[in-house]
């Protein structure tokens, strides 16, 4: 049998040949040979305990994970890359795992830091202050603050930048796969579920650069210029006599109490009610301002301070991102972390996520679902059922 491979196909079963793996983690029974506790981070009462399962609801019993295991506990555990990542390579940035809240996550965090250190990297006390090159993966607090973190360092300015505009966020209790892309021409993208989220250039997403233009500062407004779009109407005059109508009046429907003795009372005085012909304080009428010119705009002049960078994506300079590890803190435990890959290949990733995700993602589901129907109270009624989200809740939450 003779097969025809489309040039399509075969650049990428070439790509796919040609990709490199940093780390592929799928924690086996032996994945405790690999990863190592942040032993010197925090006290021992404040660390939280691993637990390797596959959780209450899953695609494949035997396929494992790591599950943050204690409530109100800070979380620290690495792993070496099997060889460093160097962006000086030229080659794409791939990092991508999965994250399942089972606990239904409160407030906690939930993603994964890529690190540079070589030998001098200490597995003991790596923790919340130690250097990283890149920050990605969900962070959830209460209703209002729940996003996906796109951390970036910049060696230039020794700061660690935050995506400006915040990434979307799963906070269910299925497993979600999160994917982020940083690749050598400045641009980045990030996937849930193999979904693109956002894509764009590193200098548009990311404070690297200084604004390409600035205001003039050797410009200001005019002082004659006019910016008052209304004016006053100087042919409206008031009303002769506007000012003597009293905001309030005795209530003329109210008469004086059977019982009310003048002698003991005093002298009775109907009560006071807003007055309908009160109009509040005279104020003439506005008209359009016949020299009103429009606001003013400060001109913009290039920025002698811009210069483009061509290395904006080199998180890991020097010698390299040589570690991978979470570093969390959570109030409600049960996180799982699973099928973590950095490599430079995209379509390796992908690959990776058919393999492994999607695989167990209809499984998982159907075992959610069937938990769920089970716990249902027996009282609740069709509308009940038929207002509740996948997550088992309402709208409201």
């Amino acid at each position: 049998i003779t097969m025809k491979l489309s040039a399509a196909a075969i650049l990428s079963l070439a790509g796919l040949a040609s990709a490199e793996v940093y780390i592929k983690e799928q924690f086996d029974d032996s994945w405790s040979d690999r990863w190592a506790v942040s032993t010197d981070w925090k006290s021992k009462s404040d660390m939280g305990e691993w637990k390797h399962t596959a959780g209450e609801w899953y695609g494949d019993e035997a396929d494992k994970g790591i599950q943050t295991g204690e409530d109100a506990k800070f979380y620290g555990i690495s792993a070496p890359l099997t060889k460093p990542f160097k962006s000086s390579d030229g080659k794409d940035l791939v990092i991508q795992f999965t994250v399942k809240h089972e606990q239904k996550i409160d407030c906690g965090g939930a993603y994964i830091k890529l690190l540079p250190g070589g030998s001098n990297f200490s597995t003991a006390k790596f923790g919340g202050d130690t250097p990283y090159a890149v920050m990605f993966g969900p962070d959830i607090c209460g209703s209002s603050n729940k996003k996906t973190h796109a951390i970036l360092h910049y060696d230039k300015k020794d700061d660690n930048l935050l995506i400006k505009d915040e990434l979307k966020v799963e906070d269910d209790q299925l497993s979600h796969l999160y994917t982020l892309v940083v690749r050598p021409d400045n641009t980045f993208e990030v996937f849930i579920d193999n979904k693109s989220i956002r894509d764009g250039k590193l200098e548009d997403e990311f404070d690297f650069l200084p604004a390409k233009e600035i205001k003039d500062p050797d410009q200001s407004k005019p002082d004659d210029w006019v910016d008052e779009k209304k004016i006053p109407d100087p042919e409206d005059k008031k009303p002769d006599g506007y000012d003597d109508i009293a905001e309030e009046i005795p209530d003329p429907d109210a008469t004086k109490p059977d019982d009310w003795d003048d002698e003991d009372d005093g002298e009775w005085e109907p009560p006071m009610i807003d007055n309908p012909d009160y109009k509040g304080e005279w104020k003439p009428k506005m008209i359009d301002n016949p020299d009103y010119k429009g606001p003013w705009k400060h001109p913009m002049i290039a920025n002698p301070e811009y210069a483009y960078d061509d290395s904006m994506h080199a998180v890991c300079s020097g010698d390299g991102c040589t570690h991978v590890g979470f570093e969390l803190w959570q109030v409600k435990s049960g996180t799982i972390f699973d099928d973590i890959l950095v490599t430079d290949s995209l379509e390796e990733a992908q690959k990776f996520a058919e393999e492994t995700f999607f695989k167990k993602q209809d499984g998982e589901k159907k075992m959610f679902d069937e938990i769920e129907e089970a716990n249902m109270p027996d009282d609740m009624d069709e509308d009940e059922m038929m207002g509740m989200d996948d997550d088992g809740f309402g709208d409201e939450f």
